[in-house]
């Protein structure tokens, strides 16, 4: 596996790398063309100087004597200033002379090549200009400038000669070691800049990375209080990752609690009806129980058969309700949401009866028709409605009111009894959880009614709330109009 630090320092190291040879070939190119170009315009100038003189001197002494001790002086001087060497030839391309500025050189029966001879002579072109080493007489190829002499003899124009400036080219070899050595020292200092760079930044950004994978196989080992902290000042996208992972961690804690929370209460919620039918079961069959008594027992058998069939059907309609969650979104139509209540509190009636409650209805007289699916929402007007039977005082009213607000109908269920305490009010939709104060009086109940609504209605989108003061206990819950 590649890891990161790897990766950027290849990554870094090879755009500095392709950076300096664009920047180097490109300072190169230009200073070789300046170069050049300065050498050429150069050389051309005074190869012209040499020639307007050089005739001059044919036309003042008809001759040209190249051991004139001014005309050698004066080839000297140019040569000597410009750094150049000076070669003069006779109209066939013999040299003459030549000399650097510093010393002559008589290079007797030595010839100009005859390519560079012929251009000169051709009447069209009359120069050249280019690299040459002259056959040889360099040792080095140089920019070389080749002119005639001429002079206007009656109506004609007579070349008398020809005379050569040549400029090394050692200075732009010399300045290209000097970008190549700068060039390379630059290269190092760069890469090792990039390497320290390259080390600081990849531990700056992969240390909160490591500690995030450590502290995911520790979630996968079952600690759940691990979290990752100190990148909380960053404001940068670890900060991010790190704050949503902290949020996921926590997310985790708390399922894992209620996880542990679920067993425990399933555990508690199977125990107790259980204990209890072996218990008067052997009782039965071992003789402890009465004959007298036995079909008490067996009532109270049958009793909590009946509740540990009621949670094994609550716990199936959770895990369908949780699949549905997963999966997709609940299929939606539109019913009649009063027609629903009223069959709801039709099969309530022989409960509402026996506790003495009375029952009062505000409900729309047409149809109030909303979105959702209806099963499911008989499923939660009957768990609200049976569970205000259940915990009203005898001889009170259960209200049931529903209207319509901003696009929703608002169904409100009230009853009076004995005031939920603050704390619990939050709790009441989680599975399992029975108030305290009810456990006794609700012998019937698993602790899923609510816990089932609450998941009806977040898989339709709609939410549902519950307050409790004075003894008026309130659940309001909402559903899209049609």
């Amino acid at each position: 596996m590649r890891s990161l630090y790897r990766r950027q320092l290849t990554m870094m190291v090879g755009i500095m790398l392709l950076s300096f040879t664009l920047l180097a070939g490109a300072f190169m190119l230009l200073s070789y063309r300046y170069i050049i170009g300065e050498t050429r315009d150069s050389v051309i100038r005074n190869a012209g100087y040499i020639a307007s003189f050089t005739s001059t001197y044919y036309r003042r002494y008809l001759t040209l004597d190249v051991q004139d001790e001014f005309y050698s002086s004066y080839m000297a001087s140019i040569a000597m200033i410009s750094n150049s060497h000076i070669i003069v030839a006779d109209s066939g391309g013999k040299i003459l002379f030549s000399t650097d500025g510093s010393r002559f050189y008589m290079q007797e029966n030595s010839q100009l090549p005859e390519d560079i001879v012929a251009q000169v002579m051709d009447e069209s072109v009359r120069a050249y200009n280019g690299m040459t080493s002259l056959g040889g007489i360099y040792p080095e190829r140089r920019y070389t400038s080749v002119l005639p002499v001429t002079n206007q003899i009656g109506p004609l124009t007579v070349t008398q000669g020809m005379v050569l400036v040549a400029a090394s080219a050692s200075n732009l070899s010399e300045m290209w070691a000097s970008t190549a050595t700068i060039f390379f020292f630059s290269a190092v200092v760069v890469f090792l800049i990039s390497i320290i760079a390259s080390t600081l930044t990849s531990a700056y950004q992969t240390r909160p990375l490591n500690e995030m994978a450590e502290a995911a196989r520790k979630f996968g080992q079952g600690e759940f209080d691990i979290r990752v902290t100190g990148y909380e000042s960053r404001c940068d996208e670890v900060s991010a990752l790190a704050e949503a992972f902290n949020s996921m961690a926590n997310s985790l804690e708390k399922v894992e609690s209620q996880r542990a929370d679920f067993i425990a209460n399933v555990s508690h919620e199977l125990k107790t009806p259980m204990t209890t039918i072996a218990g008067f079961a052997e009782g039965i069959l071992d003789g402890t129980i009465p004959p007298e008594r036995e079909r008490e027992s067996l009532e109270i058998v049958v009793s909590e058969t009946r509740r540990l069939s009621r949670l094994v059907r609550r716990m199936l309609d959770l895990s369908r309700l949780n699949a549905l969650a997963e999966s997709t979104v609940t299929a939606q139509e539109t019913f009649d949401l009063t027609e629903v209540m009223s069959r709801v509190l039709i099969s309530l009636e022989t409960k509402i009866t026996d506790r003495q409650l009375d029952v009062e209805v505000h409900m729309p007289e047409d149809k109030l028709m909303v979105w959702g699916d209806p099963d499911s929402i008989t499923q939660v007007c009957y768990n609200l409605l049976d569970n205000a039977a259940k915990f009203a005082a005898p001889g009170t009213t259960i209200t049931v009111q529903i209207a319509r607000k901003d696009g929703k109908a608002r169904v409100t269920i009230r009853n009076l009894g004995a005031t939920i305490p603050p704390e619990e009010l939050p709790l009441l939709f989680e599975r399992f959880h029975k108030a305290d104060y009810s456990r006794s009086m609700d012998r019937e109940g698993v602790g899923l009614g609510l816990y089932i609504v609450k998941t009806i209605l977040g898989n339709l989108k709609e939410s549902i709330s519950v307050t409790s003061e004075d003894g008026v206990t309130q659940f309001h819950f909402t559903l899209t109009l049609a």
